[in-house]
């Protein structure tokens, strides 16, 4: 293959990862796996952390697979999940894997840390983050409870996906849209908000420069990975954080009034905006401001998403009780539409393990029908998320005064045409499902045109647009489920 215009994308999920090359072919992007691997957990002293040292060597794997595909790959980008980080001492020097963010550590902390960052309203004001118990900031505030050394030992906090560039590359930073995501940064300046660090008992030192979307870091440090080439690929901070990613590939036309779903493990509800929205409204809906491609705002609301099935699909699978996902959806699609709906973000759901029992629970507190197999319980997982993202819009809608009639659903979630039809029947809107790989895509290409490499006159989205075969879905009028437990 003619691997001149190819790039890589490493997109690591909570779930997990795979290494993808992309080869843009005209104004089309054109995309292959090399790679696809487990994000691990590891589960030590009660307490529950990515095992990084796993994810390298898998990251090594793909470079490797590419380089060998691909000898004139011109980039290489890393995306993850938000929130978490690794620790480094002066050294570069990994202190302890990262916890994650479905540790219950920071449970009780979040409370502190706006009472030490001066309240709810000047926190929201700098750094227009949602109050979620397990943001960067509450996770901070428990290293320095819990773990005063290695705090002490602390000289760089690198978020998951600049771990991994800073691996690839030997620079450290943290790529604008992941720093917004950690209720650290200044939304409005883009810079580290200082004194909400300060306040907190942390050292602004502690984290790194913070760059824009598509920086070139430097040339791949070949010595660390495996493969040859004959002219090393360069390493560029895309978007780091994945949602960026997903959303800077969202196949819209320009200047149309549209919303986004992210779906995956988590749904993000929202829309993109030139400025933050601070207002109270925002701030007591649980909204949220985070930085996007090119000085924008992603303004949403997270959601949960495809969570909940995912871990009862795992335990159906360790019990023997396993059928193969698309097997599962046609089962779903023939089963019995569902009267009510259950909360999916309820504080039950959020813990890791025993998903079945805690749906079956759910229902039998609030009076629903217990599902009668699989694919029951699968439906009734289903249409609650579905009403879950058409409340979400509604209050979108009335927070910043807009309406999409459009809504664009992009991720894994976007190949589920049963959960893109529920959807638009409960929000009333049209759907347009695709790209499947919309983070994958927007790494790679705002790759291609961090490199000068995208056809004249064409944007990310046009590209995008012209790489994605999309899926419409009309609303079939009212036919929303009743929410029994609780206000999604």
């Amino acid at each position: 293959m003619d691997s001149s215009r190819s790039y890589l994308a490493i997109d690591l999920g909570a779930s997990s990862g795979r290494a993808v090359l992309g080869t843009l072919d005209g104004d089309v992007m054109r995309m292959h796996e090399v790679h696809r691997f487990a994000t691990p957990f590891i589960e030590s002293s009660g307490h529950l952390y990515w095992d990084v040292d796993v994810l390298w060597s898998d990251i090594q794997v793909g470079v490797a697979r590419a380089l060998h595909e691909a000898p004139a790959l011109r980039s290489i980008s890393v995306d993850s999940w938000a929130v978490d980080y690794v620790p480094l001492n002066a050294a570069g020097i990994r202190l302890r894997n990262p916890y994650s963010y479905r540790d219950s550590r920071t449970s009780q902390r979040m409370q502190s840390a706006i009472q030490k960052a001066g309240g709810a309203a000047t926190l929201y004001e700098r750094t227009g983050i949602q109050f979620l118990a397990f943001n960067t900031l509450p996770q901070i505030v428990a290293d320095m409870d819990d773990e005063p050394d290695i705090v002490e030992r602390t000289a760089m906090r690198l978020m998951i996906a600049d771990y991994f560039l800073y691996r690839l590359s030997g620079r450290m930073v943290c790529e604008s849209t992941m720093a917004s995501t950690t209720q650290l940064m200044d939304i409005r300046t883009g810079d580290w908000a200082r004194d909400v660090i300060g306040a907190i008992g942390d050292e602004p030192s502690r984290w790194p420069d913070i760059v824009s979307a598509g920086a070139v870091l430097g040339t791949l440090r070949v010595e660390r990975v495996a493969g040859s080439t004959m002219k090393p690929p360069v390493v560029i901070a895309t978007c780091s954080h994945d949602t960026a990613a997903a959303v800077a590939a969202v196949p819209a036309e320009a200047d149309s009034e549209w919303a986004f779903i992210s779906s995956g493990t988590w749904s993000l509800v929202g829309i993109e905006r030139k400025e933050a929205l601070l207002t109270d409204n925002a701030r007591d809906a649980g909204f949220t401001n985070e930085a996007g491609l090119d000085d924008t705002i992603r303004f949403l609301k997270n959601r949960a998403g495809m969570w909940v099935l995912e871990e009862c699909r795992r335990e159906w699978e360790q019990s023997g009780d396993f059928t193969p996902y698309e097997s599962l959806l046609a089962q779903v699609a023939r089963a019995e539409p569902v009267a009510h709906t259950i909360d999916l973000n309820a504080p039950a759901f959020a813990a890791r393990g025993d998903m079945v029992r805690r749906v079956h629970a759910t229902c039998a507190d609030n009076g629903i029908a217990m599902p009668p197999n699989n694919a029951a319980l699968a439906r009734l997982i289903l249409h609650s998320l579905a009403e879950s993202n058409a409340r979400a819009l509604d209050e979108l809608d009335a927070v910043a005064s807009m309406h999409a009639d459009v809504v664009h659903i992009v991720g894994g979630g976007a190949r589920n045409d049963l959960l893109n039809q529920l959807t638009a029947d409960a929000c009333g809107r049209r759907v347009v499902a695709g790209p499947e790989e919309a983070t994958v895509l927007g790494n790679l290409l705002v790759q291609a045109r961090a490199l000068g490499d995208l056809p004249r006159g064409l944007s990310v989205r046009d590209v995008a647009r012209r790489s994605t075969q999309l899926r419409q879905f009309a609303p079939r009028g009212a036919s929303r489920a009743t929410s029994t437990a609780g206000t999604l």
